[in-house]
């Protein structure tokens, strides 16, 4: 039996958490583990804290001749190491920018109707007369 160390997918879309276990090569990707040495979790922003191992239980099976995958083999490395190169910082805090108010449109006066109605009155008092 051809036994690896490898991932093992769980969380949801876009939100993925891995479980690092100990399988048998031919079971699926997310089938059933002999044993879950340690977890992964690519969401976490410190880098440091994105990997928790089990380290005897890891070489303990390394020993009885266990594979790492590629993934795993640099997990291990790096938690052993204590390798995680920088972590970026956020950007500072900026302040808002104000908006500008957008400017009112010439709104036409409203005394404009009411001398447009005497226009027209005094045509047809001139007509009366």
């Amino acid at each position: 039996m051809a036994v690896r160390i490898r991932m093992k997918r769980l969380g949801r879309r876009h939100r993925p958490y891995y479980r690092i276990c100990v399988m048998d090569q031919r079971k699926p990707r997310d089938g059933k583990a002999i044993e879950e040495v340690g977890t992964y979790d690519p969401m976490v922003r410190d880098k440091s804290q994105r990997v928790t191992l089990k380290l005897d239980r890891i070489e303990h099976w390394l020993s009885v001749g266990a594979q790492p995958s590629e993934k795993v083999a640099v997990l291990i490395d790096k938690f052993k190491n204590n390798r995680w190169g920088e972590t970026k910082s956020l950007p500072p805090m900026q302040k808002p920018k104000e908006r500008k108010a957008p400017e009112p449109e010439a709104e036409a006066p409203a005394d404009d109707g009411a001398e447009a109605s005497a226009e027209e009155a005094t045509p047809e008092e001139a007509s009366a007369e």
